[in-house]
Order: C-alpha cells, then structure tokens, then sequence
C-alpha cells in the first residue's frame, strides 16, 4: 500500500469572478476546491498539499498563471506526474479558420485580449518547459473544445470563441503530454440546475475517489479517468462530449492513488494475441474512443459504415459487437481490421498495444 502519490504535482485554476467580463456560476469555485480536496486527501489521490497550487478568483492573475507554470518547470522532473486543472472562459483570437487560443485569467481586458491573456504559444512553450513525462491538462469551461466563451454569449454578441480542438491537439504535442476537455468546441460544458459542480467535473470527481474501473494495484490511470468520465457524461446528455488528445503517448500512465493505494482483487487479462499484456482488441479501443465507434469518428475514419453496426449501450459493449460484425465480414465494405488499427494509430501512433495488435493482424 502506497500512502501519496509522491511523483505528483498540480497547478488548479478557477475564475468565477472575473474583473471585466462577464462572470461565471460559483460551481466553478466549488469544482476547483473539490478538486483540491481530493486530490490530497490520503483516502483517495495521495498528492502531498504542498504539491498543489491552488489560484481561484482574484488570485488568478496572467501574472500568477505565469509564475505557477514556471514553477512547475523549475521543480517537476523527468519522473514526475504534473495535473493541470482550468475551469474559467477562453477564447479565440484572430481570424481565419484556425484562429490562436487562450485561457482568460482573471484580470483579462475584453478591449486587449490578445495582450491580457495566456495565449496558445506561450501556454504550449510553459508546458514544453516542464520536464515531467507524464503531465494531463483538465479543462473545463463553457463551449469547450478545451477553455470555453463567455457562457450567455454567441457568436453574433462576442468576437470571443471557444478554445479550439486543433489548439488543443498543439498543445498535446510532445511525450506523455494529455489534454482533456469537457466538450466539443461546438458544445456547451453543461452545470446542472441545482448541482453542485459542472457534469465534466462531477464524474472527474467520482473518478478520482474510485468509480472508475482501475487494474487494482492501487493506481488510476490516464485512460480509466477519462473512459469513466467520458461514458458519464455522454449517459447524462447527448448534447456534451469530453475529448482527448494526444500525440505522443506510449503509456496508459498513472495519475493518482486509487482510493489511497490501497490495491484491490484485479481481474487477470486472458492471453491474446491482439494486444499488449493480453489485452484484447475492444479493450484497446474502449479505453482510446470509450463512446464506442462513433466516437472521434474512428469507424467511419477507417473505411467502415455506422448504419452497418448495432451500436450498443456502453462504448465497451459496443466495441465487442463492433469487431464481432467486422470478423463477420460487416461494417462497411472499405473497413477490416488493419485499416481500423491504423486509423486508431493515426491519433495515438506510440501506443504499444495498437503496434502489438497491428503486426498480428499482417
């Protein structure tokens, strides 16, 4: 039994009150502390507390943002695990059709955004400079693709936009580097009336105090909180899908104890020939796209048909009978197995179970 997560750092943000633009639901600030509180509780994720940052309100300043990801540089090391956690506005700035991002502290000025905000480049150039191998990013806002725009505004009322998908998948550029967002950027992260926190960050929550199925040696890993998170939501509405990004991952790392380190009965894998550690196929591939096929239009990205599947109730589920239909022959005259594969190793192109369950199916 491990008694904290000694390897682990976190940087949590939270902005409800904002100076001069429009604020956000005080859920913002209890998602924030609730983070906090069970990341370094010993019953549950492990973090020593002077590990953790914490910047709500007022003390969410560029300035503050600045110092606490530098930081992160200055102290996380190779073998560390670093937790970034944002829940306030973004936007995009400039034209065209794929526009810079960027998180909207405290002390924005909605007339100089571009001067008052962590813009993309320089929040990517902060991550690149912490030299941890493991590092996931949590962000949480209104109409997130990543940070969201000013909740209550459209398009028409505000140049301001959500943080974009392409953005985020710059900001996953480099090794063990994950970006988890609340939603599409066409999406609205949703608070329920009455809740306590937001959907994204209510189940975050319960995954982190052990609802999501783990290998029970005592560790949650970056897949396990974002397959529970990302079933979670899409069971609540259909109108909000989290997503994830990644460009160099070769490892389902660890991010927390599970409920403190303590190590449960784990389930043995059966051997098989499809992927690492026996595990099988639609193990891989729920643990990657865990709404099922449709999610990130993988089936569709890899030559098959949707209208050919029976999609089931879970994103697991749907997966077995996804490649039980393809070993059939079905799915789409365009996919089979390799092109699935290789579609999958388009987004996660290190992942040692996908190149393993590649080289079987030549």
């Amino acid at each position: 039994m491990k008694t904290c997560f000694d390897s682990g750092h976190a940087l949590v943000v939270a902005i409800s009150n904002y100076t001069s633009v429009k604020p956000l639901p005080h859920a913002v600030i209890n998602d924030a502390r609730d983070i906090v509180s069970v990341l370094t509780s010993p019953q549950y994720c492990g973090f020593e507390p002077e590990k953790v940052t914490v910047l709500l309100d007022d003390d969410a300043t560029l300035q503050n943002l600045r110092d606490a990801l530098g930081a992160l540089a200055t102290r996380c090391g190779p073998r560390d695990t670093v937790l970034i956690y944002f829940s306030g506005h973004g936007a995009r700035l400039g034209g065209g059709s794929d526009p810079q991002s960027a998180l909207v502290p405290v002390d924005a000025s909605k007339s100089d955004l571009r001067s008052t905000c962590l813009i993309e480049g320089e929040f990517s150039a902060a991550l690149q400079a912490i030299r941890a191998e493991r590092l996931i990013v949590l962000l949480d806002a209104c109409h997130a693709g990543g940070a969201g725009s000013f909740k209550g505004e459209g398009p028409e009322d505000n140049p301001l936009l959500s943080y974009g998908e392409k953005s985020l998948g710059r900001l996953a550029q480099g090794r063990g580097r994950v970006m988890i967002a609340s939603s599409r950027d066409s999406e609205t992260s949703l608070i329920l009336h009455g809740a306590r926190n937001s959907l994204f960050t209510d189940h975050l929550l319960t995954a982190l105090r052990g609802g999501a199925t783990t290998r029970g040696d005592g560790l949650i890993r970056v897949f396990e909180v974002f397959n529970h998170v990302a079933e979670k939501v899409r069971a609540a509405t259909p109108d909000q899908h989290p997503i994830f990004k990644a460009s160099d991952l070769e490892d389902n790392f660890p991010i927390a104890l599970d409920r403190g380190g303590v190590a449960k009965h784990a389930v043995p894998l059966v051997p098989s020939q499809d992927g690492d550690d026996g595990k099988p196929l639609e193990g891989i591939l729920a643990e990657l796209y865990p709404i099922g096929p449709t999610d990130q239009e993988i089936w569709v990205r890899a030559g098959g048909d949707l209208s050919r599947l029976r999609l089931q109730s879970t994103g697991r589920a749907s997966w077995v009978a996804a490649l039980r239909t393809l070993r059939q022959g079905g799915g789409g005259s365009a996919i089979n197995r390799t092109t699935l594969i290789q579609a999958a190793l388009g987004d996660f192109p290190h992942h040692a179970g996908l190149l393993t369950a590649l080289a079987a199916a030549a």
